[in-house]
């Protein structure tokens, strides 16, 4: 059975987004493993102001068959992103499509000087051309497993995996 270590990753993305970082950049998460991690990371980093928290619910291309979920209204952007380096965080890459939709939504909002991408884990399976520019692990899993992050009462992170139907 396949045992990550959520708090040891975190580590590791801590690392590896601090040498992202650009002067001006901001941290943008993906609703909703990427907020709590972008979350995080503004605090143990240091970094001024508020981090930004994005949702895929309103570009995602599969919108017709699953409507609207929760985190629909998860897009919070205290920061204009016109010019703006933004960091992306998200906890799982997988097909690459709710980057696809994540980038979707940033471009209403205006448009970045650049877009970085910070993984927690990248499990491989893309069916889009997008790659994170920094992972903490890179995994394979079987395609009808599915992982995701979760978060205790107390702001610990741990994975879930099932199996998806």
């Amino acid at each position: 059975m396949l045992q990550l270590d959520a708090e040891s990753l975190y580590a590791e993305l801590r690392q590896g987004v601090r040498s992202l970082l650009v002067p001006d950049a901001a941290l943008v998460g993906i609703w909703s493993g990427g907020a709590w991690l972008a979350e995080r990371l503004q605090a143990d980093l240091g970094l001024p102001g508020r981090h930004g928290v994005i949702s895929s619910t309103l570009h995602r291309d599969d919108f017709g068959s699953r409507g609207l979920a929760s985190g629909t209204d998860a897009t919070d952007l205290p920061f204009a992103i016109e010019g703006r380096h933004i960091l992306l965080i998200d906890d799982v890459l997988y097909t690459g499509r709710t980057i696809r939709a994540v980038v979707n939504e940033l471009f209403d909002f205006g448009r970045p000087a650049s877009v970085t991408l910070a993984v927690l884990v990248d499990r491989g399976g893309r069916e889009l051309p997008i790659a994170a520019a920094f992972a903490a692990a890179r995994i394979v899993l079987p395609s009808r497993q599915r992982l995701s992050l979760a978060r205790s009462d107390d702001g610990g992170l741990r994975f879930d995996l099932r199996e998806s139907n």
